[in-house]
């Protein structure tokens, strides 16, 4: 099995078997079993599918974490998702212009209150 199998397999799976098994690794135990899966999950409360822990414990068989990680972050760093931050800033620019307009607008207030002499209508 490749790892892209592996990863797209996990990817089906509900993500609680998953992540019981990534905090099991996490916890020092390479290679969890079924009743490890089984013992984090019913610590939280969560009924187990033994199909679906049976599944992730067979795909991840033979592997490391760490390996399946990265394998997992070369295929998401082929994704194109450089499209948000050149509309962000252009509406950051866009937004400066109109930040100039109102203190402008501002200055033009405080100069017209002086118009007055410092006699106001309701002073």
């Amino acid at each position: 099995m490749t790892s892209l199998f592996i990863l797209v397999s996990l990817c089906f799976l509900s993500m609680r078997y998953v992540a019981a098994y990534l905090l099991a690794a996490l916890g020092g135990n390479e290679n969890p079993t079924a009743k490890d899966i089984k013992a984090i999950l019913a610590s939280v409360g969560i009924e187990c599918d033994a199909a679906q822990v049976e599944l992730v414990i067979k795909n991840m068989t033979g592997k490391s974490v760490a390996d399946v990680i990265a394998a997992g972050s070369e295929k998401l760093a082929s994704v194109p998702s450089g499209g948000a931050a050149p509309a962000a800033a252009a509406a950051a620019d866009a937004a400066a212009p109109a930040a100039e307009e109102k203190k402008e607008e501002k200055k033009a207030e405080s100069e017209e209150s002086d118009d007055d002499m410092g006699f106001g209508l309701f002073d």
